[in-house]
């Protein structure tokens, strides 16, 4: 909880700073990584920092953080920072790096708003920040216990033992982890971090969801491949793609993520879009494998049947469900089994008193939530899984 007199001037100064939070995190990460290159190297995702997003992520999380300090101030922090939680911990963040981040994001700011930095306002907002940090080290600490990650160390070798073409850009990757230790445990809607050196010899990480884990330990990641276009090609992903074989091995976190599947009995309605059926697909798993009685409803949209990666299973899955329905829409048409054109659920029965999981692009996401919303589900039983900076808590 923030001091009465911080909270009157963040308050005051919360619009100043937040109009100018994304030339400040621009300045932030530009001083950053000039001075400390290394961060580059296995820490932060080079295509995040070229599109901008990871800047606007951080300018968004820092302004909501801060404005939900002074609205709802008896709002545990930790409740707050989650989702970032997870995303530091996959990628192994230290607690020594919050005080790296600390020097030179207040450099930007006092760089950016000049004399407007008073003293009583710098204090301000350092104790905004330190409150921010402190949490998320707290949180992160215990996210570490959890994941069965000793002494922050997250990193372990896995041999991939099957290597599946699911669509044309798509492919899943069957993974045993290398030794005699068992597997970390995970939860089915997690995701873990790919570490791979790249050609240039610096290290990149990626998240990429469990699109399965067996009871023997082995788990399958899916990578989709990012081709180039109006984006950059995803390294890491077309890297994966072109050189990964079987018998390779990959180093891979333990898994993370804050949203996985409830062990309630209330009905599910799980919806994705594209390469949003992984962590889906992991849950249907983890139901048929449990003997599930729960009313299932499965939603799924693509393009078309052959962009649909993990159709096999999905179906599998979902028709060995007692509860189990499963409607797939694919733009293209050309295909009697499913619906054609984008997601339309007005005339489909939403159970009543559901829990919704869904994961895909954003905007499919928000208007998949509009019309979950509209036909009676409640907000707070609606979680989704975002690939990447989560930008909808940051517009949000």
């Amino acid at each position: 909880m923030l001091s009465a007199e911080t909270a009157a001037i963040v308050r005051d100064t919360l619009p100043v700073v937040g109009a100018s939070l994304d030339t400040i995190t621009a300045r932030f990460y530009e001083t950053m990584f000039a001075d400390r290159p290394e961060l580059l190297d296995g820490l932060f995702n080079r295509g995040n920092q070229h599109s901008g997003e990871q800047r606007k992520a951080l300018a968004g999380s820092i302004a909501a953080f801060a404005g939900a300090l002074l609205e709802h101030p008896d709002v545990r922090p930790d409740a707050l920072l989650a989702r970032i939680a997870h995303k530091h911990a996959a990628v192994g963040v230290t607690d020594d790096q919050y005080v790296i981040v600390h020097k030179y994001l207040f450099g930007a700011i006092v760089e950016v708003l000049g004399d407007a930095v008073t003293p009583e306002v710098a204090a301000a907002w350092d104790e905004v920040y330190w409150l921010m940090a402190g949490a998320l080290i707290s949180l992160e600490a215990r996210i570490y216990a959890e994941a069965g990650a000793r002494d922050g160390s997250t990193w372990r070798s896995w041999q991939v033992v099957e290597r599946r073409e699911e669509t044309a850009d798509a492919m899943s990757l069957v993974l045993r982890p290398v030794g005699d230790e068992p597997a970390p445990p995970a939860r089915p809607g997690q995701y873990v971090s790919v570490r791979m050196p790249m050609p240039d010899g610096v290290h990149q990480l990626r998240q990429y969801t469990l699109s399965g884990c067996g009871q023997d330990g082995l788990r399958r990641i899916t990578v989709k491949r990012v081709r180039g276009g109006d984006t950059p090609e995803g390294e890491v992903s077309a890297l994966l793609h072109a050189t990964v074989k079987e018998g390779d091995e990959l180093t891979l976190s333990a898994s993370f993520g804050d949203v996985s599947l409830d062990d309630g009995d209330a009905p599910l309605v799980l919806v994705s879009a594209g390469i949003g059926c992984t962590p889906i697909t992991a849950m249907l798993q983890h139901l048929a494998e449990t003997g599930s009685s729960r009313r299932v409803l499965l939603v799924h949209a693509d393009r078309a049947k052959s962009d649909h990666a993990l159709r096999q299973d999905m179906v599998r899955l979902a028709d060995a469900l007692p509860g189990g329905e499963r409607i797939f829409w694919y733009e293209d048409g050309g295909c009697g089994c499913a619906r054609t054109g984008r997601m339309d659920l007005a005339d489909v029965e939403i159970p009543e008193g559901s829990v919704v999981y869904m994961c895909g692009p954003l905007p499919f996401m928000r208007d998949a939530r509009a019309q979950l919303i509209g036909a009676g589900v409640a907000p707070r039983d609606i979680h989704y899984e975002v690939f990447g900076p989560d930008l909808w808590l940051a517009a949000a």
